[in-house]
């Protein structure tokens, strides 16, 4: 689908949605392989030019990277990009791990039969993904299948906090799918989630939660490991 705004001259361009997640994807994977480094100022009309996008989801694009901690919007200053520590990641991804380690533990208590489906499908749906090694569309259906664990604690509270700690660490739990055989991995961490789940047992389901996010902590090291950005000690 295409649509056309004032702002793009008549150009026709993807919809603006899509467009704004691209333009965010993109920088994501260039800002944490180290590929856009530190200190780095980002100028809204050469990205514009780049993604020949208007400022619309150019900015939008940038507000989310604020969000994530990626950068900083400076008011008459630019966009800067931020810097990055291995130990503030592994950090956030320790408390994210046991706030995702609740939210499983709730919902093999609390989810319903309907809500047993969803997380069985969606978790099903993601096997030919995972064979083609498609590490986009995997992320996207990652994020679904962990959204429906969310849901199915029905508690409003524990899921803003499950969503807001996955804003902040968005990139990252993104890029460690680019580490060998990890999309793999995770859909088979996935698959032992939901036995624990549907056996009902809570407990286990809670510990293997845990595991699969600092699994998934331990990837992304590995992986910026191996791309060495300079700024990450």
């Amino acid at each position: 689908m295409a649509v056309k705004t004032p702002e793009d001259d008549g150009t026709v361009q993807p919809e603006r949605g899509l467009l704004s997640e691209h333009i965010r994807a993109v920088l994501i994977d260039e800002i944490t392989i180290g590929q856009i480094p530190p200190g780095t100022v980002l100028d809204e009309a050469q990205l514009g030019e780049r993604f020949q996008a208007s400022r619309t989801p150019v900015r939008e694009a940038l507000r989310q990277l604020e969000a994530a901690g990626l950068i900083e919007i400076r008011p008459r200053r630019g966009v800067v990009v931020l810097p990055l520590t291995r130990r503030n990641l592994s950090e956030m991804f320790e408390v994210t791990a046991e706030v995702e380690a609740m939210c499983a533990r709730f919902a093999t208590n609390r989810m319903t039969a309907l809500e047993r489906y969803e997380i069985i499908a969606l978790h099903e749906s993601a096997a030919q993904l995972v064979e083609d090694n498609n590490v986009d569309k995997y992320d996207e259906a990652n994020a679904r299948f962990h959204d429906a664990i969310y849901r199915a604690t029905h508690n409003d509270f524990l899921v803003e906090q499950a969503l807001q700690l996955r804003v902040r660490l968005l990139p990252f739990r993104r890029t460690q799918l680019r580490q060998e055989h990890r999309v793999q991995a995770s859909h088979a961490e996935h698959n032992l989630l939901i036995r624990a789940m549907t056996r009902g047992d809570s407990a286990e389901a809670a510990v293997i939660m845990r595991e699969h996010m600092l699994n998934a902590s331990d990837a992304l090291m590995r992986f910026l490991a191996r791309t060495e950005p300079s700024d990450l000690g």
